[in-house]
C-alpha cells in the first residue's frame, strides 16, 4: 500500500506559483499514480482507492488547464 501513501502525499502538495516545468513534472506524476492505483484497483475493486484516483484526476486536469491555457473565443 505505498503507492496509496504516496497519493495521499502527493494530494497535500502545495499548487501554488509554480513554474512551467513543475506543472509538467506534477501532471506527469499525478498519471503515473492513478494508473498505478488503477491497478490495484482491477484486483481489490475498493472503493477508497477509487475515490483517491478522482481526487488525483481533479489535481491532474487543474494543472494541465493551466498548462494549455485558456482558449479565449469571440462573439463575431
Amino acid at each position: 500500500m505505498d503507492i496509496i501513501n504516496k497519493a495521499l502525499e502527493f494530494e497535500k502538495m502545495k499548487l501554488r506559483s509554480l513554474s512551467t516545468s513543475d506543472r509538467i513534472e506534477i501532471s506527469r506524476k499525478a498519471k503515473t499514480l492513478i494508473l498505478e492505483l488503477n491497478e490495484i484497483y482491477k484486483r481489490k475493486k475498493d472503493d477508497h482507492i477509487m475515490d483517491i484516483m478522482k481526487r488525483l484526476t481533479v489535481i491532474k486536469r487543474k494543472v494541465e488547464k493551466r498548462l494549455n491555457g485558456h482558449r479565449l473565443v469571440a462573439n463575431i
